[in-house]
C-alpha cells in the first residue's frame, strides 16, 4: 500500500512538469492579452482545436501508461521497452495522418463555426502554424507515459522547465519583435510553441539515451511493427482516445457559444480558462498519480487497497484546492492583472473567477476517482461515464449560453455541474462495478 510520502514523491514532479508546461499557456495568454482582444480570443479557439487533436494522442499515451504501469507493478520490466517503441512508431504515423486532415479540414470548419471575421482569420493563422507541433507533442506523450508508468517522474519536471523557458524567450521575441525577429503577433505565439515542443522531444531523446537502463526495460531490442501488441494497447486506449477528444471538443463548443455572445466575453473566458487550467494542475498531477498507482497496485495483487489509496489521494487534492480557491477569492484582481492591464476587463472577469473556484473544489475529488477508473484498465466504462456527463454538460451550455445568453460567469457554472456528475458516476462505478479482476 502506498503512503502519503510515496504518493507525493510520484506526484510533485508531475505537478512541477504540468506547471512548467502550462506556463506556455499563461505566457501566450498574457502576451496576447496585450496585443488585442481578437488575438486573445483567436488563440483560445485555435489552441483548443489543436488540443482537441492532441487529446487523441494523449488518450493513446494514457492507454500505454496504464499497460507500462501494470508491467512495472508485475515486475516484468523487460516487456516495457517494446510498448514504448511501438507507441513511438504509431504516434508518428498518427501525427502525419492528423496533420494533413487538420490542414485541409480545419479552415472550412473554422469558417462554419466562428462568426466574427477578425477572430476567424486570426484563428486560421494561428492553427496553420500551430499544427506543426503534432510531430513533436505526439512523441513527447509516449515519453511521459513511459516515465510516469515506471514512477520516474522527475525527468518530466526537467523537460517541462526546458520547454517553458524556451517558450517564454521565443514568445517575447516573436510576438513583439525582439532580438532581430519581426513582431508576428499571434503567428509568433504559434511558432514559438512548436519550437519549444521540438526542444522538448530532443531533451527526452538525450535523457533517455544517457540515463535510462536500456537492458532493464528491454529498450535494446528493436522490433518491427508488432500488430498484436498495438492491438492490445488500442484495446485499452481507444476508449481513452475518444474520451479525451470528446471532452476537449465540448470545451471547444463552450468557447464557440461564448464567441456568439460577444468578442469581449470570449476574451474574458480565455483569461479565466487559463487561470482555471493552471490552478487545477495539482489535481491533474494527483489524478495522473492515481491512474498509475492504481494500475501498479492491481498489478502487484493489491486491488483490495484501491479505495483506500483513492481516499488518501482525494484528501490531499481537496486540501490543496481549498488553499488555491481561497487565494483566488481573496486576490482576484492581482491574479487577473497578470493577463491584462485593462481595469474594465479585470472587473468583468472577477465573477467568473469566483465560479471556477467552486468548480475547482469539486474537481479536486471528482478527478481522482474518475482517473482511478482508467487505472483499473476499464477505459470503456470511463468513456461511457464521460459521455453521459458531457451530454448533460453540452445541453446545459446551449441552454444558458445560446438560449438565455447568460453572462460568462453563469456559463462557467457548467463546470460545477460537470464535476458533480462525474463524481457521482465514479463513486457508483467503484461501489457497483466489477473492476477488481480486470486483466490487461
Amino acid at each position: 500500500m502506498y503512503n502519503n510520502r510515496k504518493i507525493w514523491d510520484v506526484s510533485y514532479p508531475v505537478l512541477l512538469g504540468l506547471l512548467a508546461q502550462n506556463i506556455i499557456n499563461v505566457i501566450d495568454t498574457a502576451f496576447l492579452g496585450r496585443v488585442s482582444e481578437v488575438a486573445l480570443g483567436a488563440s483560445a479557439l485555435g489552441g483548443l482545436l489543436y488540443i482537441c487533436v492532441l487529446t487523441v494522442a494523449f488518450g493513446f499515451s494514457v492507454g500505454s501508461q496504464i499497460l507500462i504501469a501494470r508491467r512495472n507493478g508485475e515486475g516484468r520490466y523487460s516487456d516495457i521497452g517494446v510498448i514504448v517503441q511501438q507507441g513511438i512508431i504509431f504516434m508518428f504515423i498518427l501525427a502525419v495522418i492528423l496533420f494533413f486532415i487538420t490542414r485541409f479540414v480545419a479552415p472550412t470548419f473554422i469558417d462554419m463555426v466562428i462568426t466574427n471575421k477578425d477572430i476567424n482569420q486570426a484563428t486560421n493563422e494561428f492553427l496553420s502554424w500551430r499544427m506543426f507541433g503534432f510531430f513533436f507533442s505526439f512523441i513527447n506523450a509516449i515519453f511521459r507515459a513511459f516515465f510516469i508508468g515506471i514512477t520516474k517522474t522527475k525527468v518530466i519536471t526537467m523537460n517541462a522547465i526546458v520547454m517553458a523557458l524556451a517558450n517564454v524567450a521565443l514568445d517575447y521575441a516573436m510576438i513583439f519583435g525582439h532580438f532581430g525577429f519581426p513582431g508576428w503577433g499571434i503567428k509568433g505565439a504559434a511558432i514559438a510553441s512548436v519550437i519549444s515542443e521540438a526542444l522538448s522531444t530532443l531533451f527526452f531523446l538525450l535523457y533517455t539515451y544517457g540515463y535510462t537502463d536500456f537492458k532493464k526495460y528491454g529498450l535494446k531490442r528493436i522490433k518491427s511493427f508488432d500488430f498484436p501488441l498495438l492491438s492490445r494497447i488500442l484495446n485499452i486506449s481507444s476508449f481513452t482516445m475518444f474520451q479525451y477528444f470528446l471532452s476537449m471538443s465540448v470545451w471547444f463548443v463552450f468557447f464557440v457559444a461564448i464567441e456568439r455572445i460577444g468578442q469581449r466575453e470570449l476574451a474574458i473566458a480565455n483569461i479565466v480558462r487559463s487561470i482555471y487550467v493552471v490552478l487545477l494542475i495539482p489535481v491533474q498531477a494527483l489524478s495522473v498519480t492515481a491512474n498509475s498507482l492504481v494500475s501498479n497496485l492491481i498489478g502487484s495483487e493489491g486491488a483490495s487497497n484501491v479505495m483506500k489509496l483513492l481516499g488518501k489521494i482525494s484528501k490531499m487534492s481537496l486540501l490543496i484546492m481549498v488553499a488555491c480557491a481561497s487565494v483566488t477569492i481573496i486576490f482576484p484582481k492581482g491574479i487577473l492583472s497578470v493577463y491584462t492591464n485593462e481595469i474594465g476587463l479585470i472587473n468583468e472577469a472577477i465573477p467568473s473567477l469566483y465560479v471556477i473556484s467552486i468548480a475547482m473544489i469539486v474537481a479536486s475529488v471528482s478527478n481522482i476517482y474518475f482517473n482511478g477508473i482508467s487505472g483499473t484498465g476499464n477505459t470503456k466504462a470511463a468513456l461511457i461515464l464521460e459521455t453521459i456527463t458531457l451530454a448533460i454538460y453540452t445541453i446545459y451550455i446551449f441552454v444558458i449560453a445560446l438560449y438565455f445568453r447568460s453572462p460568462v460567469s453563469v456559463c462557467f457554472s457548467a463546470e460545477i455541474v460537470y464535476y458533480l456528475l462525474m463524481l457521482i458516476c465514479s463513486i457508483l462505478y467503484f461501489k457497483k462495478g466489477k473492476w477488481q479482476d480486470k486483466k490487461i
